[in-house]
């Protein structure tokens, strides 16, 4: 979007938080640059440049704005709705691959060579994956400096700096504030801090209709690994240097969010995971007006806007728990997923009780004895099937997967029929046009609404919907009464 200019300075000239994420205002007067709803007096359209990313910005010698705080708009919707090269690579830079394995890691979970990422990211972006990291990594630190009372010099190497002088440079540069200035300029709400806790605000492009979104995690949710309680979803999570247990609280702007970590450097996988999980880079203003095209769906958009996907943490652990609920009931789904958490799963320290394990991993799930599953024979050889293939790489489900590549693996494993690939494909690999035409809870929908009962006809029907038909899935859904479609009281 950055290279329609006339479209970026009415954005900017209107303040709408809507383009927030989509591209970044940089003003060559003043060498700052901006979120395009900054609540400064708008710059002279012909002092503003337009660039796709901070990490741009950042290159060209532009430092933030101490007053819209551009490094915390929400992400680009890009990144969500696509599964080439650079949506892919994207995904896998804020989760930490750059800073753990360098660019040579990326490219390799990629499939391409180091030099065809740099190119693409740099034509799309203005940023190698390098600069990309290298602003990641300076939001993260300008979190841990404004949410915790960590010596500068954990906070730097927690941040995924190399060295104290680089963490020192990088935060003068990007913010024009010594990082010990940064501390003291922090809000006097985040005065009294917990240690080994830190609290956070997940910004996302309003309207959020948080009703099926945490209803869905809440209804769902595994005992020992996750729980509803005061009016948040807590659970626990499997990161690359540690564990840790987050809990989310929808509020009216913003997602509140209490982190515990078992090491610090896993703080902006943390993050970028439990966004994903909420669907926070969502852009429900597009989404919606697409839908309300269809005469059928506006009503139920009209009446409950902004509804989001809710997705996974972990696309290994979902798709062990899709075939855990194939052809049975939500809570039967859930007492299969408890069972092997107690048995197999490892037990982590939750201070405030209620949580006690992570997930089992596919390694841990691979070694159990088949004779042990109480579920029938087939689904006994499709449960051991997947995970002995996610356990040895032969599948790979994460955030880089090809999504077409990953259903046509899917697929080909015994069991695996269009639903379970379609809901994995939804909730876990993050397809927006995902689609389950055979699901009950669908069917039910149509037949209230006098859409096509059928498979095939509802298909063909839900074309209109496109690239949006995932979406389209949480407001068809929504229409029952099942719990996964309300907030928990």
């Amino acid at each position: 979007m950055h290279a329609d200019r006339a479209r970026c300075v009415r954005a900017v000239q209107s303040k709408d938080a809507r383009f927030d994420g989509w591209f970044f205002t940089a003003v060559t007067t003043t060498r700052i640059y901006c979120r395009p709803s900054c609540p400064v007096v708008p710059p002279k359209p012909e002092n503003m440049t337009f660039y796709p990313s901070a990490a741009a910005c950042q290159q060209a010698g532009f430092r933030a704005c101490k007053r819209c705080r551009p490094d915390t708009s929400p992400g680009s919707p890009e990144w969500n709705q696509r599964a080439d090269l650079v949506a892919r690579a994207m995904r896998l830079i804020a989760d930490g691959v750059v800073d753990r394995d360098g660019v040579p890691g990326l490219a390799s979970r990629l499939g391409y060579s180091t030099r065809q990422v740099e190119r693409q990211l740099l034509a799309e972006l203005g940023a190698g994956p390098l600069a990309l990291a290298r602003a990641q990594r300076a939001q993260t630190a300008r979190l841990l400096i404004e949410t915790t009372a960590l010596p500068m010099a954990e906070i730097a190497f927690a941040a995924g700096f190399s060295s104290i002088r680089t963490f020192n440079d990088t935060v003068r540069e990007v913010f024009a504030l010594a990082p010990t200035d940064l501390r003291t300029r922090r809000p006097k709400s985040t005065a009294a801090l917990t240690p080994g806790v830190l609290t956070l605000r997940l910004p996302f492009r309003a309207p959020l209709n948080p009703d099926n979104l945490f209803g869905h995690l809440a209804a769902t949710a595994v005992p020992g690994v996750e729980e509803w309680r005061n009016g948040a979803y807590r659970r626990t999570l499997r990161l690359p240097y540690g564990h840790g247990i987050v809990a989310l609280t929808p509020q009216p702007d913003h997602i509140a969010c209490r982190l515990t970590l078992s090491d610090l450097r896993d703080l902006p996988v943390a993050i970028s995971r439990c966004r994903r999980m909420l669907d926070l880079d969502a852009d429900p203003v597009a989404v919606d007006d697409q839908l309300r095209t269809d005469p059928v769906l506006a009503p139920l958009v009209d009446k409950a806007p902004g509804r989001r996907v809710p997705r996974t943490v972990d696309e290994a652990e979902f798709a062990v728990r899709a075939v855990l609920g194939q052809q049975v009931s939500t809570a039967a789904a859930r007492t299969h997923a408890a069972r092997l958490v107690t048995a197999h799963g490892e037990p982590v320290d939750d201070p405030e009780g209620g949580l006690t394990h992570l997930f089992p991993s596919p390694e841990a799930l691979a070694v159990l004895d088949p004779e042990t599953l109480a579920m029938p024979r087939t689904r006994r050889t499709t449960f051991t099937t997947l995970v002995s293939q996610l356990a040895d790489d032969t599948l790979r489900l994460g955030v880089e997967s090809d999504w077409a590549e990953a259903r046509a693996r899917l697929l080909a494993l015994p069991g695996f029929g269009p639903w379970t690939v379609d809901v994995i494909a939804m909730r876990a690999l993050g397809d927006p046009d995902a689609f389950l035409p055979t699901d009950l809870g669908i069917r039910r929908a149509a037949q209230e609404l006098g859409l096509p009962a059928t498979p095939a006809a509802l298909t063909d029907r839900a074309a209109a919907w496109r690239p949006w038909r995932a979406y389209a899935v949480q407001y068809l859904w929504a229409t029952d009464s099942h719990p996964i479609n309300f907030l928990p009281v």
